[in-house]
């Protein structure tokens, strides 16, 4: 083989092993490729875009209380869109809804975002929070509105902590512990048993004494008289 020929065939191999390489390297940074799924969950619909989607329970996992689904969804549309619900397929629980302020509708206006979770922001906010999913796991999450329909996608079950800490649930209050009605010197007044008068106290007017108590001096018998 000429040399020419050999300098050919070297220079197609060499551009040939690059594309592979390119494509290989393409396919490995490809998400869907490597079946990663983000940590914070999106998807689109429409005109409308559903990101940053988690459902985040309580920081400590033996406390009871409240968890909260937490997402941001924009509306790229010129008609405002309510958010009439929010399911997870596959529990029994529900999710409740609550506007930024007032008692109104929770919207996504139009050219506009909804930002759920967090200080001053709406609240989608589920009762039996572990009754609903386990940390760690993928939760299917359905948000229902009122001009688009259904967008559905899963989300990542996470504890309020660290980036979560300030989108999470309230923890329930701790109960108070129970204590005695102090009377009014400040100190606990003890019980008296009925029938019974207070020590220190004598019975009021007409009452008798406790059985048991001597009524005055025992009577002196009379003398007898001589015969």
């Amino acid at each position: 083989m000429s040399r020419s020929l050999r300098h050919g065939a070297l220079a197609a191999t060499a551009i040939a092993f690059s594309i592979v390489s390119l494509s290989a390297c393409a396919a490995g940074n490809h998400a869907e490729t490597l079946k990663v799924r983000p940590d914070n969950a999106a998807t689109s619909v429409g005109t409308v875009k559903v990101q940053n989607v988690n459902v985040i329970t309580q920081a400590d996992p033996e406390a009871e209380g409240p968890a909260v689904v937490a997402a941001t969804l924009f509306n790229d549309g010129t008609e405002n869109e309510v958010l009439e619900s929010i399911t997870l397929p596959g529990t029994d629980v529900q999710v409740k809804l609550q506007a930024a302020k007032g008692s109104g509708p929770v919207e996504v206006p139009a050219g506009g975002q909804l930002v759920l979770g967090g200080k001053g922001n709406a609240s989608a906010v589920i009762a039996e929070g572990r009754e609903a999913t386990q940390d760690g796991n993928i939760q299917q999450v359905v948000f229902k509105l009122s001009r688009t329909g259904d967008v559905g996608l899963g989300a990542t079950v996470v504890p309020a902590e660290g980036y979560y800490k300030d989108f999470g649930p309230s923890a329930l209050p701790a109960s108070p512990a129970p204590s005695a009605t102090p009377d009014a010197t400040g100190s606990a007044t003890p019980e008296t048993p009925a029938g019974e008068t207070p020590a220190g106290e004598t019975p009021a007017t007409g009452e008798s004494p406790a059985a048991g108590t001597e009524q005055g001096a025992p009577e002196t018998a009379t003398a007898g008289t001589t015969g």
